[in-house]
């Protein structure tokens, strides 16, 4: 609750990079071509997906989600951001915040269960190649997605309810260039330590679980891969998981760094770095990450591009 003598917050204000004024006009162009190249890119693999035959099948199916995942987070952030590198001052209501804290949470989230899911298809795929067809069957694999879905939405409903249990009283300026957890908490005038166990639950069962889940998958992989006789053989196999596990390691990397000691060892320039790579480089690259090393994708992408110059 507030006391009397205190005014309950309506709006914040993102910091941004207001810090490094130098920098503004490089940022906007930065920020202007990876929005543009994330949305061109992920917009690609899903017209891509759905409709060519030759790639609806589980792996292009899960790439399908993660491209419409990356299309969310980075709209939730980079527009709002632009805006603070044009303005002044980038003020965002209280209701904004926390729809834009629901959103990021539910898709990043989404994401590192996704990745597990994906690694679990092609753990299938290269160790009981003979019986992908039945393992990894459309049905299993709308459940799968559903649930994916599902339990991250529960996830992001939960953080972003204890968050508008608060009340933010105190300075209004977020030191981020969006809504995240860790600086939120920094500007809390009631105590955030049930926010923060929760936080760091959601870190060791969507960070920690999966990333162990994933590389457990890769572990067998890699053993089922190195016991084949045929040189082919290998590099077929290797070629079909190297890009997801490239996506894997950057976004792990950025994600953990982020979101670890949420309130405790909290560093303004660091969250930013870090928010960058997972919420903008990432969902950049992955549509280049799968497509540059994927044959089938770019055999796709080749009989569209011929169809449209007939």
């Amino acid at each position: 609750m507030v006391s009397p003598n205190e005014t309950e917050m309506t709006e914040f204000v993102l910091q941004g990079f207001s810090e490094h004024p130098s920098l503004r006009l490089f940022l906007i162009g930065c920020f202007l071509f990876l929005y543009t190249t994330a949305l061109v890119g992920n917009i690609m693999i899903i017209a891509l997906v759905t409709s060519s035959t030759g790639l609806h099948s589980p792996m292009y199916f899960f790439l399908c989600n993660l491209a419409t995942m990356d299309i969310v987070c980075t709209t939730s952030v980079l527009p709002k951001a632009l805006v603070g590198l044009f303005s002044e001052e980038n003020t965002i209501s209280f209701n904004g915040c926390m729809a834009q804290l629901f959103f990021l949470i539910w898709f990043g989230s989404s994401e590192l269960l996704l990745l597990t899911v994906m690694a679990y298809d092609r753990y299938v795929a290269i160790c009981f190649p003979l019986h992908y067809s039945t393992r990894m069957s459309p049905q299993l694999c709308g459940a799968l997605a559903m649930s994916v879905w599902s339990i991250c939405a529960t996830n992001a409903c939960v953080h972003t309810g204890l968050m508008t249990r608060l009340s933010f009283c105190g300075p209004k300026i977020i030191t981020h260039f969006f809504c995240e957890i860790p600086p939120l908490l920094l500007l809390s005038c009631t105590p955030t330590y049930v926010n923060s166990i929760m936080t760091l639950i959601a870190d060791f069962l969507f960070g920690g679980i999966n990333f162990v889940l994933t590389l457990l998958s890769y572990g067998c992989i890699i053993t089922s891969i190195l016991r084949m006789r045929s040189a082919e053989g290998k590099r077929k196999a290797f070629s079909t998981c190297s890009s997801h596990l490239i996506v894997v390691a950057m976004y792990y990397s950025s994600v953990l760094s982020a979101y670890i000691s949420p309130a405790f060892s909290y560093s303004p320039e660091r969250s930013k770095f870090t928010s960058v790579l997972y919420s903008v480089l990432s969902p950049t690259l992955n549509p280049l990450i799968y497509t540059l090393r994927n044959k089938d994708v770019k055999l796709a992408l080749g009989r569209i591009l011929a169809s449209f110059s007939h």
